[in-house]
């Protein structure tokens, strides 16, 4: 069974490249919804960040509560790290059991959106795809979708890896710029039969 590791920053497409993906035959472990499931109310995770973070960073409904926490994320780097430190064990460990559930598919594809910057990502598969848009794009594209103010997508895109860091660790990289989602799908079929289907690099 081939490896993905898909990979891209925030607004870039990559979660279509995983549907795609899916619909072409492939597992799917996605590690922000891994990430989600263990910040919700009575997840693994929660426990452990009250006891670091204190009560102000759960939600009225014992979850996360994202929007403070991303505020302090983004004004100490400290908090981001330990944030971290405490919820990859956890998502590893999800992610092996949830691998394991998939049986035999052709490939398994890990969306994991801080591949790069998490590093030990690059040892757990055997090849790297990543969707790489300008910041421009991926700007328009998380204002429209999210509402958020363009300063803070701006201060997401600052945290994570550059465009040439993720290209740097790249096996293929699909520039998911003007491409409808037709020709994205073209792409990801090609890659595919590349990879999957012929079994070449």
């Amino acid at each position: 069974m081939l490896r993905i590791g898909l990979t891209g920053g925030i607004g870039s497409g990559k979660s279509t490249v995983a549907a795609q993906l899916q619909a072409l035959g492939a597992g799917l472990v996605d590690t922000d919804a891994i990430a989600r499931q263990l910040t919700a109310p009575g997840g693994r995770a929660m426990p452990a960040i009250a006891e670091a973070f204190g009560t102000e960073a759960v939600a009225a409904d014992g979850s996360l509560d994202r929007e403070r926490m991303r505020a302090l994320a983004f004004g100490d780097p400290t908090a981001k790290a330990r944030l971290q430190a405490l919820l990859h064990p956890l998502i590893g460990e999800e992610c092996e059991r949830q691998a394991a559930a998939h049986g035999d598919v052709p490939a398994l594809v890990f969306d994991v959106p801080l591949l790069v910057e998490s590093r030990r990502w690059r040892e757990r598969v055997d090849r790297v795809l990543v969707i790489d848009t300008s910041e421009d794009t991926q700007l328009r594209r998380v204002v429209a979708r999210s509402g958020w103010p363009a300063d803070t997508v701006r201060a997401v895109i600052t945290q994570q890896a550059t465009r040439a860091e993720r290209r740097a660790v790249a096996d293929a990289v699909i520039h998911n710029e003007e491409l409808g989602l037709d020709d994205l799908a073209l792409s990801v079929q090609s890659l595919w039969q590349r990879w999957v289907s012929l079994g070449l690099r």
